[in-house]
């Protein structure tokens, strides 16, 4: 099964994917596309980890999510990919200008592919005022088309606000 889990930050969107993984009884791997470049998000992946059972596999991709996830993904497994939006950040950011268009592809072609079950985390960022600056109204657009792409794909799209989630598409959790 194919899940995108949305969500604002803080939302409760990883914790449900997590709870997901956990009462799948399968192995379950995190592929986690945070980069530590500063003291803040290096807070924030511990905080992750320390959440996270000892036994779960990580994978750290912030780029190839694509063939990470063709690599990894198996019957019997439930992949949790978290998130999306830092992995959007880190395309956009990267110095070949094209990398994002075809990581972006790659991953919308291969996703129906994949065995096992795999629950993609994203951050809704649609839902606030329109930002000000060319890279940050291009994150916002990508994110929402991404998203969008993502959603016709997955068997089950829930959004999360305050730890509580809403099935927009398929089963409830």
């Amino acid at each position: 099964m194919l899940s995108l889990v949305l969500g604002g930050a803080r939302s409760g969107k990883s914790a449900l994917a997590e709870r997901l993984a956990i009462e799948s009884g399968r192995e379950v791997l995190y592929v986690a596309t945070a980069q530590a470049l500063d003291g803040e998000m290096s807070e924030r992946i511990a905080h992750h980890r320390s959440r996270r059972p000892a036994e779960w596999g990580l994978v750290e991709e912030p780029l190839a999510l694509a063939d990470t996830l063709l690599r990894h993904a198996r019957d019997g497994r439930f992949v949790i990919v978290d998130c999306l939006t830092l992995w959007l950040s880190n395309l956009l950011g990267a110095k070949d200008a094209t990398r994002f268009e075809t990581e972006r592809d790659a991953l919308l072609r291969g996703v129906a592919t994949l065995p096992g079950d795999v629950c993609f985390v994203s951050n809704e960022v649609g839902l606030g005022i329109t930002p000000l600056g060319e890279l940050t109204r291009r994150f916002v657009d990508e994110a929402g088309r991404l998203h969008q792409s993502l959603a016709r794909r997955c068997d089950r799209v829930v959004f999360v606000a305050a730890g509580l989630p809403l099935t927009l598409k398929g089963t409830p959790p």
